[in-house]
């Protein structure tokens, strides 16, 4: 065999092995999203089998949060003889995982059911989960949800190319595994997104900081997707919460970043007046990170429940 015809051979075969490598890749990746899928439906099958509280105490993580009055212990909260919560149902339309299949989301349309047995009592919205592995197991990191005029049909299921398009946005994986890739990265960005809406708007900050496929999800609203839509809803939103321009403080609480380093989640309270519970504005706010291709921390899920409402 000549040494050109060999040298043709190796290049073959590295471009054959570049390439059952990249698609195991995503065939893992793929594989992570249908564990955390399955592991959402059967625990929405849970609550309606068993109900609300056995289910969120069978599937909540340690350290986990629910958001009331801001972040609480999930755990101490559902475990309490004292709680008793209306019937929860929900199906999920977008999931969405890391790399390493440690840290995901989950979103979709709740019905909450009221014990009031007239007709219309009961309460429609979203129901935004954070997912971390535990011991193996997919457990439940946080969730929020936000409420919305009117009913939602539960007859929607996820699809992995909704979450392809956020995921070609994401850094190649050397780039995330780099030294510097920290929690407390993360953290300054969590920071800096605040700071930024002090400074440039709700609107322009999220176009600034957000992923061109980022996903927010409002009270009284459905989903807005894509930069565009995105920005502009957060940004009428803010300005009709905040009613002046008033400074806005964030209060950063806590978050997790994936082995894999290119995806994250923080949550806290953003408000006006951090000091006076009772005056300005105040709401739990819960974010999905990547890290872009520019080496960026960027919002790929944005969620805001303002307190009180």
């Amino acid at each position: 065999m000549g040494y050109r015809c060999f040298n043709k051979l190796l290049l073959v075969f590295g471009l054959s092995a570049l390439t059952v490598y990249a698609a195991g890749q995503e065939r893992s990746h793929y594989q992570y999203w249908l564990d955390l899928a399955a592991a959402d439906q059967i625990y929405a099958d849970r609550a309606i089998d068993v109900g609300r509280k056995q289910a969120f105490l069978e599937f909540l993580g340690e350290g986990s949060v629910i958001f009331r009055d801001g972040p609480l212990d999930a755990l101490a909260f559902y475990s309490s003889p004292n709680y008793s919560p209306n019937d929860l149902t929900w199906e999920a339309h977008y999931i969405d995982v890391s790399r390493a299949g440690d840290l995901g989301l989950s979103a979709g349309p709740m019905t909450i059911v009221s014990p009031d047995a007239d007709e219309g009592s009961d309460f429609f919205g979203h129901l935004i989960s954070i997912w971390k592995k535990q011991d193996g197991e997919w457990k439940l990191a946080a969730d929020m949800a936000v409420l919305i005029p009117g009913f939602l049909s539960l007859g929607v299921e996820p699809a992995f190319a909704d979450t392809q398009p956020i995921f070609e946005e994401t850094a190649h994986p050397v780039m995330a595994q780099v030294e510097t890739n920290t929690m407390q990265r993360l953290v300054e960005a969590d920071n800096t997104f605040g700071r930024s809406i002090n400074i440039r708007g709700g609107e322009r900050a999220l176009l600034r900081y957000g992923m061109e496929n980022i996903r927010v999800y409002l009270p009284g609203m459905g989903p807005a997707v894509g930069a565009d839509v995105a920005s502009s809803v957060y940004g009428a939103f803010l300005d009709s919460e905040l009613e002046t321009i008033t400074p806005v403080n964030v209060n950063h609480m806590g978050g997790y970043l994936s082995e894999s380093k290119e995806m994250g989640f923080t949550y806290g309270v953003m408000s006006t007046n951090p000091e006076e519970v009772q005056q300005g504005f105040r709401g739990n706010y819960l974010r999905l990170w990547r890290l872009s291709s520019s080496n960026e921390w960027r919002i790929a899920v944005e969620v805001l429940d303002p307190i009180g409402n």
